[in-house]
């Protein structure tokens, strides 16, 4: 028994081939038929003819499209035509006949209805593309860690810190009264927004980890970008500073996209065509263009000679502490730099507690790494090191420091520096397939009034 991508790979060396596939479509002439046939190892689909003498004709006429059906046949070579080969079935069975109504027919559908059948739609084309592109993009990742020593952590999924501070987590709770006192962990418990806490306490004793997980925002926000539940992945990275961060993030970044090309090449032609025109172009100038760095500071310079130059933002009122929003990061990077941008030394009160405030007492050692098409792709900063600057940081920002005692007390037992980013995942995989909605990268989206599967 051969799967497709056997065949597609080997079908100048195969004769004879039996194979079990699902039909995408069945057309029927008046001397010769044909399936189309996909069993979901390829894009790439096989073409099987057959004819009224075939074993198993009546059955075959039958099959409607996603039924299974099992076929033994021979390669027959079509130089010339879009397929290299055919395959002149000399038996098919019907395996399983699907239903009539069954909702994925041959025509046109929109992302909006193939949402409210996510069961299903990973069988089109379209998203057997992007999920075999993300399931590649999150193996390359892993081996880019792997291959230089970093040690891969599981933070917890159930915690009690909210590590960017913005309120806005799930509550793990068995009681109906939020008397989280008397709950299952004795206090109040969220789904995790981030593990880089968590990666710092293990960085101190690896020096160089890395998360890879999901992560739970319970913002009621339904844009193309959001999603209530998400992957994340969060290196830490111990006597490490903001220079050396950037570095990782760089070669991170380029060594993804370089391992979709070298093994999703098809899958990637198909989103160039189908998703986003340029796809392929835009990928290569992040392979290919050394990472440009600007400082907070300079950004802002830049952003007000173009509003005084006449250029139109929705937000034109730029001045220092302005947090940049998408348009003001796509200018940076696609028209004044036309590549892929860090900002470096945000002003601190935009920024996360735990980021090191530097010399200025103005800003903190942050850095986004923007990217044509979509603007921020990452976000990472040098952690603060020094014990009473958290201290007063959390207090500054409202947050209890005796909560993150554990967190903030590693400064205290041998910490120097460190540094590390987080990068959206499903964000990384809408830019490298040119999807526009997060929705359609992850398999079955958790957004607001939104729990179909």
């Amino acid at each position: 028994m051969k799967d497709i991508k056997t065949i597609h790979l080997k079908f100048k060396e195969l004769s004879e081939v039996n194979l079990i596939a699902r039909v995408r479509n069945n057309r029927q002439g008046k001397v010769v038929s044909f399936l189309v046939l996909n069993d979901g190892t390829t894009i790439n689909d096989v073409q099987v003819v057959y004819k009224e003498d075939t074993k198993g004709y009546e059955q075959a006429v039958q099959a409607r499209v996603s039924s299974i059906v099992e076929v033994k046949g021979e390669i027959v070579l079509t130089p010339g035509k879009q397929q290299e080969f055919e395959i002149k079935a000399t038996e098919i069975s019907l395996l399983d006949q699907a239903v009539e109504d069954y909702p994925l027919q041959k025509k046109e559908h929109s992302p909006e209805f193939l949402r409210e059948i996510s069961h299903l739609r990973a069988r089109t084309k379209t998203f057997q593309s992007v999920f075999r592109i993300r399931s590649l993009a999150a193996f390359a990742i892993h081996k880019f860690f792997q291959e230089q020593n970093f040690v891969y952590v599981n933070t917890p999924i159930i915690t009690e810190n909210d590590a960017e501070g913005a309120g806005e987590a799930f509550v793990v709770t068995t009681r109906e009264d939020a008397k989280y006192d008397e709950d299952f962990f004795g206090k109040k418990a969220n789904l995790t927004v981030s593990g880089q806490l968590n990666a710092e306490a293990y960085a101190q004793a690896f020096k160089n980890v890395y998360t890879f997980g999901p992560t739970f925002r319970a913002e009621n926000s339904n844009t193309s970008k959001h999603a209530a539940e998400f992957w994340m992945i969060e290196p830490e990275m111990a006597f490490c500073d903001l220079k050396d961060n950037l570095e990782i993030i760089e070669n991170l970044v380029r060594y993804t996209i370089n391992y979709i090309f070298e093994n999703a090449k098809d899958e990637l032609e198909f989103c160039n065509a189908n998703l986003e025109e340029g796809l392929i172009e835009k990928l290569n100038i992040v392979r290919n263009s050394k990472f440009v760095v600007n400082e907070y500071k300079e950004v802002i310079e830049i952003l007000k000679k173009a509003v005084a130059d006449g250029h139109v933002f929705e937000e034109s009122n730029i001045e220092f502490g302005l947090d940049l929003g998408t348009e003001h990061e796509r200018y940076i990077c696609e028209v004044v730099n036309k590549c892929p941008t860090f900002v470096t030394n945000y002003p601190k009160e935009i920024k996360a507690f735990y980021m090191k405030q530097n010399d200025d007492n103005k800003t903190v050692a942050a850095a986004d790494l923007l990217v044509p098409g979509i603007g921020e792709l990452v976000g990472g900063s040098q952690r603060e090191d020094d014990f009473d600057k958290i201290v007063s940081r959390c207090k500054e920002m409202g947050i209890d420091p005796e909560e993150l005692s554990w967190y903030n007390d590693l400064r205290n037992y041998g910490y120097y520096k460190s540094a590390g980013f987080g990068l959206g995942f499903e964000r990384l995989i809408m830019y490298i397939t040119g999807s526009s909605n997060i929705r359609d990268v992850i398999s079955f989206p958790r957004t607001p009034r939104n729990l179909l599967f």
